[in-house]
This record gives structure tokens, C-alpha cells and sequence, in this order.
């Protein structure tokens, strides 16, 4: 009978018409870049430019620390294969660029604290903040302004009285062994060893990036050039829609005051002029000193804190401990979106999530 069948001209024409089309499939496929990318806001930047010709392979998985991180298998072979990589840099990630240097030998890497026109503020210190001011002093941006012509109403982080005797790496100063930077000072002479690295959580950086994503793809990548492009303007319009509905969101509970468990918020902060009044930790790698609790507790009750906001994966009895005696109400904050659906709509929907969350604590 399959004997028959392929006697028929017509089956045969088939056959090969449904033969070609799948191995031209398979070569157009091919053809695409392999992406890495570090950790799921940057992962879902790239997977927005690269929307209706492929994905990006993930790095750091949801959950996942990307200041300490341990490869498995799967993540070490993305970066192996890797024609592109992005990821914010070694001010977040100092193991990465060791990982990148080794396994992704052939790979264009970007990173993204480098981009031309992208934000960088300095890493606060302190744990309590001091009141914002209006300038652009406090913005160290790298040469190319393209897109940013917008920032002269940004705040400016008067925090720079308390940094001596405070030696933290990327503003996490208790990595064991990393109390000084005798081993990662200036990364590699990048000369960014106080830049604070949680800088995805401005969407004007997040919106100079698609382009950025969108260029190093197209330098690869030239046939799907105008795809990309096209997806990267596409974001660009959605952030800027994002934007406005987070400045309505806060601006109900706009000038109350609010306490963050880990100093990853002040991009956020600074993009929509609504500052924190203190963090209380540093770092997300260690637990706050008896002192540094104590300062943020004396703010809490005497300065009418309003609102402690915690995070998914640290120890809520430090929290309980921070808001003894007080009456601030609590709420959860996610600067990594790591329980949202990784891909395209997981940055616009972990910034939606930060508003929300401050709102309703408010």
C-alpha cells in the first residue's frame, strides 16, 4: 500500500513540497542567534526584541541569588553555545564574568551598566536615606544621551556623607571574604566600584537597553534586523505607557514613607521621584547589624514610617523584629520578578508589581 501510494505523482510532489518545507524551517531556525541572558528582567528585555524570531536562553533561574550562583549544566552549555550575552555586569555578578570569560569564548557580550546612555547612581550606604533633591547631579550617566533628554526632573540621592569605612562590594559588604575589594576592586579596571547594580529597575534604562539589545542582535543577526528593531520600538511605547500608569498608581499615596529590607529600589525611587526612608539591610547576602536595626527602628516609630516592605525570600522575623512596637503596615516586594512567568511581559509586570505593592501598603 506505501508502495502504491508513493507511485502517485501527486503524493510524491507532496512529499517533497512537505520535505522542503521543513528542512527550510529547520534552516531559517538554525540560523537564528543563541542568546543568553542573566537574570529574568534583562532575559525578559532580550525575549521582547527578539518576539517572532526566537528566545533567549536563561542564566540565573527565578529564585536564584545573581550576586552568588551556582551553573548547572543547563546554564553553563547556554553560555557555551552563546552567540550573544547580556547581562548588567560585575558590579551584580562578579562569578559571571568568570563564567563568560570561560564558556562563552566566541560570544559578543554586552554589558548592560556599560550601554551608552544608561542611569548609574551611586550605592547608598547608609540606612537611613537622605531626603531626595531635585538636580541631575545625582545621575552618572556614560557618554550618549539618546532617549534621556527627560531626566532633568530625577532626583538627586543626597547620600554621599557616609561612605568612608563602609568598604561593601556592589553595595553587598557582607559577601564572606569580600569586606574589602582587594580581590574585585574596579572589576577588571571598569572603574565602577560604587555603582549601585540593580539598575533595571529604571524603565528609562530598561528602554535604552532595547535598543542597545536591539543593535548587538541586528550586528549578528542582519536579516532579522528590521524584526528587531521594530519589537524594540514596540517596547519602547509599552514602557513609556507603563509609565504613566505607575505615576497614577502612586500618586494617591505620593510623600508617604517607607522602609525597604534590601537597597535594590532606588532606580525605581528616582524614576518616579518616590524615595525610600531607609533600607534595612544592605545587602540581600547577609543580615542587617543589631545597630543598623536599630537605627531603622528608631525611624519607624519616631518619624511616622508608614510602610516595611519585605522581599519573597528573606527572613520575615526580621521584619517583626524591625517593626516591633510600631504600627507600619508590611507588604512584599520583588525587584527580580522571580514569581512571575519568565518572558517578554515579565519587566512590565514586575514594575506594575512594585507600584501595586507600594500602594496598597501605603
Amino acid at each position: 500500500m506505501l508502495y502504491s501510494h508513493m507511485r502517485n505523482p501527486m503524493s510524491r510532489t507532496l512529499l517533497a513540497v512537505t520535505v522542503t518545507g521543513a528542512l527550510l524551517t529547520t534552516t531559517a531556525l538554525a540560523e537564528v542567534p543563541r542568546v543568553a541572558a542573566d537574570i529574568a528582567p534583562v532575559h525578559s528585555l532580550v525575549a521582547r526584541v527578539m518576539e517572532g524570531v526566537g528566545a533567549p536562553d536563561l542564566i540565573v533561574q527565578p529564585g536564584g541569588s545573581p550576586h552568588e550562583y551556582a551553573l548547572r549544566p543547563s546554564e553553563a552549555s547556554a553560555l557555551q553555545e552563546a552567540d550573544v550575552v547580556f547581562w548588567v555586569g560585575s558590579r551584580l555578578s562578579p562569578w559571571l564574568g568568570e563564567a563568560v570569560g570561560t564558556l562563552a569564548t566566541d560570544a559578543a557580550v554586552v554589558e548592560l551598566l556599560k550601554v551608552d546612555g544608561t542611569i548609574t547612581l551611586e550605592s547608598r550606604r547608609t540606612a537611613l536615606f537622605e531626603k531626595h533633591v531635585h538636580g541631575e547631579e545625582g545621575h552618572e550617566e556614560h557618554a550618549g544621551e539618546a532617549g534621556h533628554e527627560d531626566h532633568a526632573g530625577h532626583e538627586e540621592h543626597a547620600h554621599q556623607d557616609d561612605h568612608e569605612g563602609h568598604d561593601d562590594h556592589a553595595g553587598h559588604d557582607d559577601h564572606e571574604g569580600h569586606d574589602d575589594h582587594a580581590d574585585h576592586d574596579d572589576h577588571a579596571g571598569h572603574g565602577d566600584a560604587t555603582i549601585d547594580p540593580h539598575a533595571w529597575l529604571s524603565t528609562q534604562n530598561a528602554a535604552t537597553w532595547l535598543n542597545a539589545i536591539a543593535g548587538q542582535l541586528s550586528a549578528v543577526d542582519p536579516e532579522n534586523a528590521g524584526a528587531y528593531f521594530a519589537n524594540a520600538a514596540a517596547g519602547r511605547a509599552e514602557l513609556a505607557a507603563l509609565d504613566a500608569e505607575v505615576k497614577t498608581l502612586l500618586e494617591p499615596v505620593r510623600g508617604a514613607q517607607f522602609v525597604v529590607f534590601h537597597d535594590a529600589y532606588q532606580y525605581f525611587e528616582s524614576d518616579f521621584d518616590f524615595p525610600a526612608a531607609g533600607a534595612i539591610s544592605l545587602s540581600d547576602a547577609s543580615d542587617p547589624s543589631p545597630a543598623r536595626i536599630g537605627e531603622i527602628r528608631t525611624r519607624i516609630a519616631n518619624e511616622g514610617i508608614d510602610c516595611v516592605l519585605a522581599e519573597p525570600q528573606f527572613n520575615a522575623g526580621l521584619i517583626a523584629t524591625v517593626m516591633d512596637g510600631t504600627q507600619a503596615a508590611t507588604g512584599v516586594m520583588d525587584p527580580l520578578g522571580s514569581e512571575l512567568e519568565v518572558g517578554p511581559a515579565l519587566y512590565p509586570q514586575m514594575i506594575r508589581n512594585l507600584a501595586v505593592t507600594l500602594t496598597g501598603c501605603l
